[in-house]
């Protein structure tokens, strides 16, 4: 048998593992999605059964050929060995069995080495391809790399382009922005050409637009300044606007001119040489001026929208200036007119409500037409002031004279109330801002009107009360109270006598009226003084009277007047809300005579003077400050008189028992001093009732004279105090006094008769007790 020789090993290559390595890796960088893996699995079960290449399909049949030639050779030299070969030893079968062996394995071998082979070509082929494959790699990291720079480069190309895109626009927008700024200046020469056209005017449908662009390239110049040539610029455009708003003031100049020619011409056709009614002239002065007008409210609104600007608000207050002046002439001769026509006609009172109320209506017509042409200056009162201040001008020196010659102090009462109440309050309050342009006329009006009632007041306190001359009808007190009392005798209370105001003395009647329509016609602090100085001559005048009727009828006349007057002065006063106090200030230059007499002695010099005593504090002046209250002035008149009242008629009663008093006061003090002194006469000495004067039957004369004036004069004051004092409170306070100071004289008495006198005397005086004179002093009222 031969031996086996060494198996043959196979080629160790890396393309298997290379193979491996790029597969995984194709697989990981480019897997396949499922759709793909399913196309392939279709595609290997369709190519299973392919046949092999013409090539390897003839190697494997004649590889198959050779085998099947070495088997049918092997098995017949096997036949024939088996049957010719006779092995006779045992040597024999060992070498046979060698040979066998070997021949077999042989056999095996070839085989497998000739699929080692294939394998070997088939690696090597692999090997090939992976070679191919390691360069397609490198062909396409390369083409990769080219690929990035190429990114690469586009990149940066794109950024540049970017970046060129960016500068262009940036370029464009700063054209952009510099032509729009350059479209200011460029647009000078556009707003000039069409300035200066001859075919541009105001009412051209482009002036407005240019207008509007004009003031905008001012604005941007003014706002630029530092542009090159900007204040040229400037220059040129301020001329250019000049000329537009000279164009805009006579365009509105010309419109105005042509309205108030044809409202002229329409009230010369309307009235026919006749006056014009006043609401066809209303209606053509105002309708058939706006009218007429209605081309400058677009223009005007535009100029008002820009009265911001200094020029807009100069060209708009020309406006306002000519259209003023327009409407006046418009509107002066009818309302002169129409007020020299209520003077002819009216009374004052009635001239000035008639004249006030027509300025009024005017006033708002005008208003309300202003307001058309110009809505935002309407409530700037200032703008119709070249219009309004000549009309009311006109009705002020209208009522200036007649009140100047005005003397009824009723009339300008009345005339004050018409001009506040009426005019300023109502008036005002009802039609609001369109009449504050009258206000400062109305308030001049009245302002006069109050001078001048001042004035008139002060006159006739001074004629009417002061140097009141009283007729004797003015001073027949109490015949006067009489007759009055026997006219009204139907009536149940003086309060309700219409002919009170009779019975009271002329100077108080006039006082009382007089400041009862000054109350709410002047002002408080002018009031004041009024009323003061009224009250303060007025119970002069009083007092004067009294004194005159004290002489002419009875002292007692004289005291009860003065009182009621008092009184009645004191009441109606009284709901005066006012302070009857004035502070007067005088210039004293008493203490002046003293300093010139020792500068005329040479006492003193005039360069002398000390800081603290200079010349001119010396040589000034000094101001006396005197409060006079004229209310409390007359409180202590009237407390002095009706003192003067209850002493005199206290005196008229009991004044015997008063002297009896008196002299037993005397007496007693004389019999005391004389007790001291040890000096007694002997008359003196005697008891009280031995006195000549103090006997019973003398006390009972006296007592019996009190008695017969209590009964007998004492009602007669009564009923004179009925006749002057309608009030029975104020007679009852004012008979108090009186009633105490008898009370207390018959009192003093009746403790001297106690006293002095037996109970057989005191009977034979027969004074009446206490309790019965009150009882009967009570009734007396």
């Amino acid at each position: 048998m031969g031996s086996r020789g060494p198996p043959q090993s196979i080629p160790n290559s890396g393309a298997i593992s290379r193979g491996y390595n790029f597969a995984s890796t194709w697989e990981q960088n480019a897997p396949l999605t499922d759709h793909q893996q399913a196309a392939i699995i279709s595609l290997s079960h369709a190519v299973s059964d392919r046949p092999l290449p013409l090539n390897l399909a003839k190697e494997n049949a004649s590889v198959q050929d050779i085998a099947l030639s070495i088997k049918t050779k092997d098995n017949s030299l096997h036949d024939s060995g088996a049957i010719e070969t006779v092995m006779v030893n045992t040597n024999q079968f060992y070498t046979w069995f060698t040979d066998l062996e070997s021949a077999m394995k042989s056999e095996t071998e070839e085989k497998y080495q000739h699929y080692v082979n294939t394998l070997t070509e088939r690696i090597q082929t692999c090997d090939d391809i992976l070679q191919q494959v390691d360069d397609t790699l490198d062909l396409f990291n390369e083409l990769q790399l080219q690929h990035q720079a190429v990114a690469t480069k586009t990149k940066t190309l794109h950024d540049a382009c970017d970046r060129l895109v960016q500068e262009k626009q940036r370029l464009i927008d700063f054209a952009e922005a510099l032509r729009s700024k350059l479209n200011y200046f460029d647009e000078l020469e556009n707003v000039a050409t069409n300035f200066y056209s001859p075919n541009m005017n105001v009412g051209n449908e482009n002036f407005l637009p240019l207008l509007k662009r004009l003031d905008e390239c001012i604005s941007y110049v003014e706002s630029n300044p530092q542009y090159a040539e900007s204040s040229v610029y400037l220059v040129k455009f301020r001329q250019l606007q000049s000329r537009a708003l000279g164009m805009m003031r006579s365009y509105v100049l010309a419109v105005l001119k042509g309205a108030s020619s044809q409202v002229q011409e329409a009230i010369r056709g309307s009235g026919g040489g006749k006056a014009v009614s006043e609401g066809v002239e209303a209606s053509v002065i105002y309708v058939r001026f706006k009218a007429a007008a209605s081309e400058l409210k677009p223009l005007l609104e535009e100029i008002e929208s820009r009265s911001s600007r200094k020029e807009y608000g100069q060209i708009l207050v020309e406006c306002h200036r000519l259209y003023c002046e327009q409407r006046l002439s418009l509107i002066r001769g009818i309302v002169q007119r129409r007020i020299s026509e209520f003077a002819k006609k009216e009374s004052l009172p009635s001239l000035t409500r008639s004249g006030c109320a027509y300025l009024i209506q005017v006033c708002q017509l005008e208003h309300q037409l202003f307001d058309h042409f110009f809505p935002a200056s309407s409530k700037d009162i200032s703008s119709l002031a070249p219009l309004m201040d000549p009309l009311s001008t006109y009705l002020y020196d209208t009522l200036r004279p007649k009140l100047v010659h005005e003397t009824n102090i009723d009339f300008l009462c009345e005339l004050v109330d018409i001009l506040k109440v009426e005019v300023l309050e109502e008036q005002h309050s009802r039609r609001g801002e369109s009449l504050v342009g009258l206000r400062p006329t109305f308030e001049r009006i009245l302002a006069d009107v109050h001078e001048r009632l001042t004035f008139r007041a002060r006159t006739h306190i001074r004629d009417e009360i002061a140097n009141y001359i009283p007729f004797n009808d003015d001073l027949d007190y109490p015949e006067k109270l009489k007759r009055s009392a026997e006219s009204t005798s139907e009536n149940n209370a003086a309060d309700d006598n219409p002919d009170i105001f009779k019975t009271w003395y002329p100077p108080l009647e006039k006082t009382i009226s007089c400041l009862s329509k000054l109350y709410r016609c002047l002002e408080s602090e002018v009031f004041t003084g009024l009323a003061q100085e009224a009250v303060e001559v007025c119970s002069t005048s009083i007092q004067k009277a009294s004194k005159l009727i004290a002489k002419r009828s009875s002292l007692m006349d004289g005291q009860l007047f003065l009182i009621k007057h008092l009184l009645i002065l004191r009441e109606q006063i009284a709901p005066f809300n006012i302070e009857f106090s004035v502070t007067q200030k005088e210039l004293d230059f008493s203490h002046l005579l003293d300093h010139l007499r020792r500068l005329l002695r040479g006492q003193a010099s005039l360069f002398e003077w000390s800081r603290t005593t200079s010349l001119a504090r010396t040589l000034s002046p000094r101001i006396l400050e005197n409060q006079i209250d004229t209310k409390k002035e007359l409180e202590k008149s009237l407390k002095a008189t009706c003192e003067e009242y209850i002493m005199s008629v206290t005196k008229l009663v009991v004044d015997p028992l008063l002297s009896f008093v008196t002299k037993v006061t005397a007496v007693k003090v004389a019999l005391y001093s004389g007790g001291q002194n040890q000096k007694l006469d002997s008359a003196m000495a005697k008891p009280l009732k031995d006195q000549a004067f103090a006997t019973p039957d003398k006390v009972a004369e006296l007592v019996q004279k009190v008695r017969t004036a209590i009964q007998e004069q004492l009602p007669v004051v009564i009923s004179k105090m009925k006749l002057y004092l309608q009030n029975s409170s104020t007679r009852t306070i004012l008979f108090k006094p009186i009633k105490t100071n008898i009370v207390e004289a018959h009192t003093q008495l009746q403790s001297l008769l106690q006293s002095e006198y037996t109970s057989e005397e005191i009977q034979i005086i027969n004074m009446k007790s206490i309790l019965d004179l009150q009882t009967e002093l009570d009734n007396l009222l």
